[in-house]
């Protein structure tokens, strides 16, 4: 039994050391798994101790070439943050330019270096690692992080300076925009009233030598780091503006509301070509010059600012208002108009050349005044080419029925002599030349002269016709009288009366004389001899039978005299020496037999209770009647009808008259 007891204690003794064992061992699991978790990266810290001495020595050299690109844009790293502090203190720019481009050129080199170089020792350090995971020298899972920090680096970034290049450019444009708001105030009035009357010359810059100069060298840094299109609106708004203010005091709002008729476009056009001008020569001129200090160079970058500032200046609505003179309603004035707006864009052909020829950002200008030109040379030779026709259309209209001159003959006499004047007569030859050339046909002055001419004759054409159409003949002698002596008197001494010749002239004064001759034998020289004494002095039958004759003489006078004194009342003389002339030979014909007859049988009727019956006028008051015969009444526009009825030539003609109108 005690054998057995032995045995159960020996027994029970072992299964605590097992278990005690075993818990001992439950223990040192974890401590086990962590060493065992340890022993690669023990492995891998003692592989290069265990690697081949050759290959360790072969690897010195390939991770010292690689480390020193490395370390060699590190440094400039460090050098660019140093140049944060000169770039971004306040007021860096505008204290000493030339020293903030320097230092921004040192960061721009900077940047250079790091984009150059920073990729390319990226990869030597990516070769290196791939190198040392070869030849199993390093840690596999350290080199794959290394190796992903790298083909980061490896890839371009343009934020290699931390934004710091952005922020001095931003503070070089800020002084680009302060420089040009500084010196960017509008041309004073006094000055623009003066080159508004001569506008031969660039205005003076308002932007001195060496603010131009700054302007320029911040221009060339912000366009070197892609600023441009910033930089050109930033120059045309500031410089726009300059020439927006500029106009603004000379009133140009009638470019934008243009009438449409050619009469009234007169004064509009003559201011017009002035701006015009002024704009061109002066404003446009000033800025281009500007423009190409500015910009140096870069003719492209100054063409395209340039053709913003001059879109500012309103250059374009200056070619619509010379395109609505040129599409104003079809009148013989509108002639006129056309020249004028043609002459002035004429002397401005080499300004407008030099201004905006050759350069595609000013396509749309060269466009619309290629355009306009057209426009204004087509229309000016299509009325020139209708006058002649128009004139001729006219012999079958209704002569004034006052006897008085026809409008159509006083406007085409000063018509004909504007066109033929100095500020005509070239823009108008010009013209044709243009004309002919494009249809390959020559044209000389004299081909200009003789169509005046043939106008003029076709309108003398007309006297004939027109006479002719009066039912009393008296009347259409006064017609002739007047018409001749206006032809004669407001030919003379011009330029046209000369082409004409003196005796051309003088046939017109010759048929006034002529005509006031036949008036007057044919109308008040039938009147007087009525006052007639036959059968007074002889008369033997008594006082009573002589004052009888006496009654019935001064009753057929006072007859004959009311008829054609109310007739003539309604006829005129227009021009006022001729008027006084027959006026004066009317009383000379009429008052002094009159006074006459009156002085030697007057007492014979006088006397009577029905003197009242004969003796109607007193001697002054039949002079002052006389006197004041043929005086014009103002007449009323429009009194002419176009009967024709071909459109193109009855809008043609109702624009003739509607100018003919004017003239008186």
């Amino acid at each position: 039994m005690e054998s057995v007891a032995a045995a159960a204690r020996s027994l029970r003794a072992g299964v605590e050391k097992s278990r005690a064992l075993g818990q001992a061992l439950a223990r040192a699991g974890p401590r086990v798994e962590e060493i065992q978790l340890a022993l690669p990266a023990l492995e891998a810290a003692v592989r290069p101790i265990r690697a081949p001495r050759a290959e360790l020595a072969a690897a010195g050299p390939h991770i010292d070439r690689a480390v020193g690109p490395a370390a060699a844009v590190l440094k400039v790293f460090d050098a660019v943050h140093g140049l944060e502090p000169p770039l971004l203190a306040a007021g860096a720019v505008a204290g000493d330019l030339a020293g903030y481009l320097a230092v921004l050129g040192r960061l721009e080199e900077a940047l250079r270096f790091l984009s150059d170089n920073s990729g390319l020792a990226a990869q030597w350090l990516a070769d290196i690692v791939e190198y040392l995971g070869d030849h199993d020298l390093a840690d596999p899972r350290f080199l794959a992080d290394l190796a992903v920090t790298l083909e980061g680096l490896k890839k371009p970034s343009g934020d290699l300076d931390g934004g710091l290049l952005a922020a001095a450019l931003d503070m070089l444009e800020a002084e680009f925009r302060r420089l040009l708001a500084d010196h960017s105030a509008p041309l004073p009035l006094a000055m623009q009233q003066l080159n508004t009357t001569s506008a031969s010359t660039a205005a003076p810059s308002l932007i001195p030598a060496a603010t131009v100069h700054k302007l320029s060298l911040i221009l060339d840094r912000l366009i070197a780091n892609g600023r441009q299109d910033r930089c050109l609106s930033v120059y045309a708004d500031a410089r726009g503006g300059v020439v927006s203010a500029s106009l603004r005091a000379l009133g140009l709002d009638y470019l934008r509301n243009p009438v449409d008729d050619a009469q009234a476009l007169g004064p509009g056009v003559e201011l017009w070509g002035r701006h015009l001008e002024f704009v061109v020569r002066c404003l446009l001129e000033s800025e281009r010059q500007l423009c190409n200090k500015v910009f140096g160079q870069r003719k492209d970058d100054a063409s395209a600012c340039f053709a913003d500032v001059a879109a500012h200046a309103g250059i374009l609505d200056f070619l619509s208002f010379g395109r609505a003179a040129a599409d104003a309603k079809k009148d013989p004035i509108k002639l006129l108009r056309l020249l004028e707006v043609f002459d002035s864009l004429n002397k401005l052909r080499l300004d407008f050349n030099r201004l905006f020829g050759g350069k595609k950002a000013c396509v749309e200008i060269q466009n619309q005044t290629r355009d306009l030109v057209k426009s204004l040379v087509d229309g000016a030779v299509e009325i020139f080419e209708e006058l002649l026709v128009q004139v001729e259309l006219q012999r079958h209209m209704p002569p004034p029925p006052d006897g008085g001159v026809p409008r159509l003959v006083s406007f085409v006499v000063e018509y004909c002599n504007r066109l033929l004047s100095e500020k005509y007569r070239p823009v108008l030859a010009q013209v044709l030349t243009i004309h002919r050339s494009w249809r390959k046909e020559t044209f000389s002055d004299k081909m200009l002269v003789n169509a005046v001419l043939n106008i003029v004759k076709a309108l003398e054409a007309n006297f004939d016709v027109w006479s002719k159409a009066y039912d009393n003949v008296t009347l259409s002698y006064l017609f002739m009288m007047n018409t001749h002596w206006h032809f004669f008197k407001n030919l003379k001494a011009t330029r046209l009366g000369e082409l004409l010749g003196d005796a051309w002239l003088q046939e017109h004064e010759q048929f006034k004389d002529y005509y006031l001759t036949v008036f007057m034998r044919d109308s008040w020289g039938v009147v007087s001899p009525l006052l007639n004494r036959e059968g007074l002095i002889l008369f033997s039958k008594g006082r009573a039978t002589a004052k009888d004759l006496v009654k019935q003489r001064l009753k057929t006078f006072n007859a004959s005299f009311d008829e054609m004194f109310r007739k003539q009342s309604a006829w005129v003389i227009p021009e006022k020496d001729l008027r006084e002339k027959t006026c004066g030979l009317v009383v000379q014909a009429i008052v002094p037999a009159y006074r006459s007859y009156m002085q030697n049988y007057g007492p014979l009727v006088e006397q009577d209770v029905s003197a009242s019956k004969y003796v109607k006028y007193t001697v002054d008051g039949l002079e002052k009647m006389l006197s004041a015969l043929f005086i014009p009444r103002p007449r009323r526009a429009g009194s002419f009808q176009i009967r024709h009825t071909n459109d193109k030539i009855t809008s043609a003609m109702t624009g003739f008259y509607r100018s003919a109108s004017t003239v008186k």
